[in-house]
């Protein structure tokens, strides 16, 4: 059975960079970020959505 993400590669590894541990992804893979940042790379994910929405509906 294959895990599906919600989040494409791309948009994880612009908000990692974002964030600054993309370089802990590079050397230790996804698993290696704390949950931490994996929370603030979710709460900028919706951040970034909910402005998409608000733009299109302007």
């Amino acid at each position: 059975m294959s895990k599906r993400s919600m989040m494409s590669e791309q948009l994880k590894t612009e908000l990692a960079q974002e964030l600054g541990f993309y370089e802990v992804v590079q050397k230790d893979g996804w698993g290696g970020i704390t949950s931490k940042d994996a929370g603030n790379m979710v709460k900028r994910a919706i951040e970034r959505a909910s402005q998409q929405l608000s733009n299109q509906q302007r």
